[in-house]
């Protein structure tokens, strides 16, 4: 059975979680808990882009359905996560906001740590939502 372009966007997506769980992995990458001297990254972050990638992957295989069900929840998911660390200095997927409460970075750093959700997970809300209308097999 042929791919939808929304599928091999999730099968795109589960590559990338499983290259950042892999990148902490690498020597000189990561030093510390920090993933190229910025990202703090534990098991529980380790976790958690590891089940994103594996539901990406699930998604894909599965079905155009899933994959479009996919972008939405996780976009959302993810894109929140990094609106409330820019806004908090800890998000709630990996629930340091619940476990550390408010981290008062400064603007910079906030904005260079949730950058990356916020970019993924809003560019999974566009699949999900506006390019799988397109698409829809």
């Amino acid at each position: 059975m042929k791919k939808t372009i929304i599928q091999k966007l999730a099968w795109f997506y589960a590559s990338l979680f499983f290259f950042v769980v892999l990148l902490g992995y690498i020597p000189g990458l990561s030093s510390n808990g920090y993933l190229f001297g910025l990202f703090d990254i534990d098991p529980i972050d380790d976790i958690l882009h590891l089940v994103s990638a594996i539901w990406a992957a699930f998604a894909a295989w599965h079905s155009f359905r899933f994959s479009s069900f996919y972008f939405k929840a996780f976009g959302i998911l993810y894109c929140l996560d990094g609106i409330i660390g820019l806004i908090f200095g800890n998000g709630y997927l990996d629930l340091a906001i619940f476990l550390n409460g408010i981290n008062a970075l400064d603007l910079s750093t906030k904005i260079a740590i949730n950058l990356p959700h916020i970019l993924i997970g809003g560019l999974a809300i566009f699949i999900g939502f506006a390019l799988s209308k397109k698409f829809k097999s």
